[in-house]
This record gives C-alpha cells, structure tokens and sequence, in this order.
C-alpha cells in the first residue's frame, strides 16, 4: 500500500509533537517516588507484568502480522505497537474496571523504563525478516542500500520523551495542583491527537480508508484484544487474583499509542514512516473502543471481590491492621479464597 502524499505535513508534525509532550507531560504529573518504590513492593505481580508486556505482546505482533501476510511496513509498525510499553490511559480504564491501580502504575513505571532497553532489541528480533522485505523491494527499484532498523534513533526518541515526564514528576512534587491538572488534560489531548489525525487523513486522503487491506485492520484491532485475552489468562494461570488480573490484563493489551507516533517520526523516514504511522493511528482509535468494552465487562464481573476488598480496607482502617474480617462459610467463592489483592497484612490473607 503506497502513499500518494505524506501523510502528516511540517506544521502537522509540529502540533503533533507538541501534543505529545503535554501528554507525557501528564504522564509524569501522575507518577511520584513512590511509585518506583512500589514496584520493589510488587515485585511478583510487575514481574508477570513484564513477562506480558514484554515476552507476550511482542509475539503476539509478530505473530498477527506473519498469519495476516501484511506488508513490511505495516508488520514492522504492529511489532513496533507490541514493544512498547504501556501509558496512563491503562491506568485510567484499570480504576474503572475496579482492578488493582497501584499495580497497573507499578506496571507502567517499569515498562516505560525499560522500554529503552526492551524496545530496540525485541525490534531487531521480531522485525529482522521484514526489513530484508523492504530492502529487496528498495534494491529492485535501484536503491544501493539496505532497510535497516534504526535503533539509535529509536532510543533518542525513547530518551526524548522521557524529558517531559520527568518534568511532569517534578510538577507533581512542587504543585500538585497544576499536576492534576496537567494529569486530566492528558487524556483530553491523547483523544484530540487521534481525532485530528483520524480527520486530517480522511479530509486528504478520503480512499484511504478504502485502500488499506482488510488484514491491516484486523491486525490493528486484533492485537489490542489478544493482549487482553492474553493477559488475563497467563495471570491467571499464575495464580495472580481478580484484581491483579484485570490490571495486568488492560496493561498488556493498552500500550503507549502516543509514544509509538513519537517514535515513528522521530526514528523512520518515508516511503515507511506514513504507513507505519497509519497503522499507529488505527490502533490509537480501535483500542479505545475496545478497552471501554472490556472495561464494562470487567467492572460487572469485578463488582463482588471489590466490595469484599473495600471492605476489608475499612474494616482494618477501623479496627487495626491485625483485625481479620471474617465471613460466613460459603460467602467468598474460591477466586477469593486467601486472596492477599484484599490487603497488604498478614491477617487479611485468608486462611
């Protein structure tokens, strides 16, 4: 699938970039000290996590993009979605789907620090193959050299745009106030991005949406859900308990779709950087459709074992940590059953 005209202009690529860095502005404004402790804390449940993130997604990807026969470039983009590491926007839909948040932005602290390291190597593995694809069709038109991943641009870019989190951690310290703030007009900003972007592309390139294979949007959808599928069920099968399961569950199947616009012109140059960049954009758009559904879903099927841990909080707010809440033979069902996700006590692991 070839592009007639780039499919972001320079001034777009300005406002774009800007848009990027009041999100991971806000990004930073939602993390403190404390939740890079919290991951020290969690160690077992971050751990799962980042064999998700970084073990099943990147597979997944790979995987999708093989037995969907996409093209190179669009292959390279869905691997390069399932390397990244997750964002707030996880979070968000973690509280609403009454999961465990305190995991979910352990969970993301890691991975967005990690993600320097993860990215570029996972991307050489799972990617190597369609790279060669580009450079035979580069050499076939005259090209005198090859398609390489350009991992040192992919780590400047990593680096970039980790500035403004910090900056927005440092916000968190001094104000608070301006960091909620900076925190809730993140999301506001990541839905403009993918509207704008989405209305930009139809008003120049209307067939655009008619041109692009039915594979691609299989892919670009598929990849969200599988990460949730996935997700909930090797946690599950770990023996991770409901509200962990949800969180880790929406962390592998969310990534960062801001970040993987960033990445993409800042590190890949045409014809690639538009069709990778197309994809990145129906991604953006068909995971926050989906991430609403799933999160409904688990909200309702999450009801019960929140009440129980709401409970639990209170009942030890009131009458110490060691108070034990006992419940009558039968009440808990066996997911619940020496759940330690009820509290951080001893006592509120039930025997």
């Amino acid at each position: 699938m070839e592009f007639d005209t780039q499919l972001l202009y320079a001034h777009d690529q300005i406002l774009l970039a800007l848009m990027i860095f009041v999100i991971m502005l806000g990004m930073g404004a939602s993390l403190t000290t404390d939740d890079f402790k919290a991951v020290g804390r969690r160690p077992r449940g971050v751990l799962i996590g980042f064999l998700s993130q970084f073990g099943l997604m990147p597979f997944i990807a790979f995987s999708l993009a093989t037995l969907l026969g996409f093209p190179p470039a669009f292959a390279i983009a869905l691997i390069l979605i399932g390397c990244l590491p997750g964002g707030t926007t996880s979070n968000m839909f973690t509280y609403f789907s009454r999961g465990s948040v305190a995991l979910s932005i352990s969970m993301t602290t890691a991975s967005t620090l990690l993600a320097l390291l993860m990215m570029p190597v996972l991307l050489k593995l799972y990617a190597a193959g369609f790279t060669g694809q580009i450079s035979a069709e580069m050499r076939a038109a005259g090209a005198e050299t090859d398609f390489v991943i350009p991992t040192g641009n992919i780590i400047n870019s990593l680096i970039l745009v980790l500035v403004p989190v910090a900056m927005g951690m440092i916000l968190r310290k001094k104000s608070p106030g301006w960091a909620k703030t900076a925190e809730d007009t993140a999301g506001f900003v990541a839905i403009i991005v993918i509207l704008y972007l989405l209305l930009t592309a139809f008003i120049r390139h209307g067939d655009l949406f008619l041109r692009t294979p039915g594979v691609v949007y299989i892919g670009a959808l598929g990849i969200g859900l599988t990460g949730f599928l996935f997700g909930y069920w090797f946690s599950r099968l770990l023996g991770v308990f409901p509200l962990f399961q949800r969180a880790i569950s929406l962390e592998t199947g969310i990534q960062n779709g801001p970040l993987a616009f960033a990445v993409i012109l800042l590190s890949f140059q045409e014809p690639v950087q538009s069709q990778m960049l197309w994809l990145a954009i129906l991604y953006s758009t068909f995971i926050v459709l989906t991430s609403s559904v799933v999160t409904l879903y688990y909200r309702k099927k999450g009801k019960f074992d929140w009440d129980v841990y709401r409970n639990t909080v209170i009942h030890n707010r009131l009458f110490g940590p060691e108070y034990v809440t006992h419940y009558p033979d039968g009440f808990l069902p066996p997911r619940l059953v020496k759940d330690p996700s009820q509290g951080n006590s001893p006592s509120q692991k039930r025997n």
